[in-house]
């Protein structure tokens, strides 16, 4: 089970954490992956990280201003969002699975409900 958290309103140029925490499963061995979904918009790939927090990717709106991150001894993944902009606003997902390909490409096993993040200008 995975469960987001930390979303809410924020102005333009704010900061946000979100935290996803993960049970039921070795979240050592799982790429954690995050997705957002704009109204009316397809889900997109935001950030990944691979089992060992070694190894990162992220989608190229949001290079220089999100990082993720994972602490495996608490079960919690991260994602630290920066200098965020109103097309920023979207429901963000966070993902597992032990492919890290497929976590990146929208294919992982587990998915959270979503936390919503607005930014207001």
């Amino acid at each position: 089970q995975l469960v987001e958290s930390g979303g809410g309103l924020v102005q333009t140029g704010g900061s946000l954490r979100l935290s996803c925490a993960v049970s039921g499963g070795t979240f050592s061995t799982f790429s954690l992956g995050w997705f957002r979904q704009a109204p009316g918009k397809e889900r997109e790939f935001v950030a990944v990280i691979k089992r060992f927090g070694g190894v990162t990717d992220y989608a190229d709106s949001v290079k220089g201003r999100f990082t993720i991150s994972r602490d495996n001894a608490k079960n919690t993944g991260y994602l630290q969002m920066n200098s965020l902009r109103p097309e920023d606003t979207a429901v963000y997902y966070c993902t597992a699975g032990g492919n890290w390909a497929r976590v990146k490409t929208g294919d992982g096993n587990y998915w959270g409900q979503g936390t919503q993040v607005t930014v207001s200008s």
